[in-house]
């Protein structure tokens, strides 16, 4: 069976290359430049908890030792005080958490902390305030771009089923019903055999170009300055979002700050720009550095060290169709977002998890068509919802009072919307939960609820593997298999030997070895919201089928078969030559 062809040898096709490995389907990656990466801090990427152990599990490399998870969220913004008190109750007049009162920190002329809720009244005047927030209990991970791809280089250079072919420009593609053949030009250009193509060559994807895929969207959504240094901040361990700071002389007055921390003491800050064109000068940034700098510490401008700048442009685009016969398409090359704090780049890898274990099922057993057509159709609806998300919001945070009552959410917490994208909450910044997959099983008599809906990523727990090793359920994913998952007190405390012929154990070992394609039988103590007997069908890229009331063979079949896509040719021509 010949390679799977991947097109760019960026952070996505990397994690593709190595996944499909894993899995034991070799590749070969088709690199454009010489295979080197240029040490860029002010090009940095924030991953969610479970992108960054995927990737870990990956690599091998702890990516905690090179990225920083901050330890809260400082936000700060300009507040409008009471100046005059009044007996009547305007409510929540802008959306941005009521007015300045009790829990707040004043400053400026007068203390206002002490205003009971009862006696807010008008907004005459307009001071500063804090407000500190917490992360997620599981906070995200910051870390620069280039340590990323070299952790991810570092270990394709010790995988033997991954060849990586630098200088290799792709300018055709051929496609057959047995396979698809790729030729590029450069210092060794030839054509390539390969069994699928996947392109994760970037915004400007000659993949995409060469099967003539739309990427309709909108440009410069958004655009920001950005600069990291080396200085002493008064957060250390905290990432901060700062909207229209009152110090503002450079520019417009309107526009919020974000810096979040890497190891080190450094910081990656972003200033976000007026909509436009304008050039940003040296001079400008080194002004927007200092006055920052200085009304952060409230003072003169502390001592830093300028590393390394740059401007980042936001745009938002969706491909029309992320699958043509044998060719995918994957990150950037597929979808553009970023405003608001939605992350691309783990979008991407989000990508390369889901395609993954799908193609190497159809490499090693044939092709299943609907399982092939799901990558589209799950991870196209999640960034779709996101960059909707991401619309409606907009005009919200930047200026358009006007649609406030049409906007979902719009009586929210301004810096809470803000935030959701930087910290992995809500429309802009959950997990992807594939609810409405074509994957998903039909209703089951037997089902049963736990804390993770159906689709959703489940959550990382110990469990006792076939050997009788404790591990981390989230350790079993992404090496093709299904996992099954017994919910069973008290096994933890007892060596597997003693339970493993007992109860209904038996009974479930074979429904699980009966099963339509390679799974996993693993025991948790517990599981959130699962009761004793549980059953849990899982993906192998960590999404829960269903959860089961004890053990079904018929119905955890049935999951477990609409999950691969449905029946096998195999199975489907077995099953109607009987009849």
């Amino acid at each position: 069976m010949d390679p799977v062809i991947v097109v760019g040898a960026g952070p996505v096709g990397l994690t593709l290359a190595l996944a499909l490995a894993r899995q034991d389907v070799p590749s070969v990656v088709l690199d454009e430049g010489p295979g080197l990466d240029e040490p860029r801090l002010a090009r940095t990427v924030v991953l969610r908890e479970d992108t960054a152990a995927f990737v870990e599990r990956l690599t091998g490399v702890p990516l905690d030792e090179a990225g920083t998870r901050w330890a809260g969220w400082r936000s700060m913004r300009r507040k409008q005080v009471v100046r005059e008190i009044t007996f009547e109750d305007p409510g929540d007049a802008d959306g941005s958490g009521g007015f300045l009162g009790p829990g707040f920190e004043g400053s400026g002329s007068g203390d206002h902390t002490g205003v009971r809720p009862e006696e807010q009244g008008r907004r005459l005047g307009s001071d500063y305030a804090v407000t500190t927030g917490t992360a997620p209990e599981q906070p995200p991970l910051h870390l620069a771009q280039h340590v990323l791809t070299g952790a991810l280089r570092a270990a394709v250079d010790r995988e033997p089923l991954v060849r990586i072919a630098a200088d290799s420009r792709l300018d055709a593609i051929e496609q057959e019903t047995s396979g698809v053949t790729a030729h590029t030009r450069g210092p060794n250009g030839t054509w390539w055999r390969g069994s699928y193509l996947v392109g994760c060559d970037g915004p400007r994807s000659t993949v995409r170009k060469l099967q003539d895929i739309r990427f309709p969207g909108r440009t410069a959504v958004e655009r920001y300055a950005v600069a990291a240094l080396r200085a002493e901040l008064p957060w250390p361990g905290r990432a901060l979002l700062h909207r229209t700071p009152p110090w503002r002389t450079s520019g417009p007055s309107s526009g919020e700050i974000t810096a979040r921390p890497l190891p080190g003491g450094i910081w990656r800050l972003d200033w976000l720009l007026p909509p436009g064109k304008d050039l940003v000068t040296p001079e400008l940034l080194v002004t927007r550095v200092r006055e920052t700098l200085a009304g952060w510490t409230g003072g003169s401008t502390p001592a830093y060290e300028l590393l390394d700048t740059g401007v980042h442009t936001v745009h938002h685009r969706l491909a029309r169709r992320w699958r043509v016969g044998r060719v995918f398409l994957a990150g950037d090359a597929a979808h553009l977002l970023g405003a608001l704090g939605t992350q691309g780049l783990e979008e991407g890898l989000k990508d390369a998890d889901n395609l993954a274990w799908k193609l190497a099922l159809a490499w090693h057993h044939g092709p299943r068509e609907a399982l092939l057509d799901s990558y589209q159709a799950e991870r196209r609806a999640v960034v779709a919802a996101r960059l909707r998300a991401a619309d409606q919001v907009l005009p919200l945070l930047r200026g358009g009072g006007a649609l406030r009552s049409y906007v979902p959410g719009a009586g929210r917490n301004h810096d809470a919307l803000l935030a959701d994208g930087h910290l992995g909450r809500g429309a802009l910044g959950a997990p992807a939960t594939y609810a409405d997959s074509p994957l998903a099983p039909e209703p089951i008599e037997a089902e049963v609820p736990v804390d993770t809906l159906p689709g959703a990523p489940v959550t990382d727990v110990r469990v006792t593997a076939e050997d009788g090793s404790f591990v981390r359920l989230r350790d079993r994913l992404g090496r093709g298999a299904l996992l099954v998952v017994l919910i069973a007190p008290g096994t933890g405390v007892w060596e597997r030997k003693h339970w493993v012929t007992a109860g209904i154990m038996p009974r479930l070992a074979a429904a699980v070895t009966a099963l339509p394609h390679p799974a996993e039988l693993l025991v948790a103590e517990r599981y959130p919201g699962a009761s004793a007997h549980t059953v849990l069908l899982i993906r192998p890229d960590g999404h829960l089928v269903t959860a089961l009331n004890g053990v079904r063979p018929a119905e955890l079949y049935a999951a477990a078969e609409a999950t691969l896509g449905g029946p096998s040719q195999t199975t489907a021509e077995a099953t109607a030559g009987s009849r």
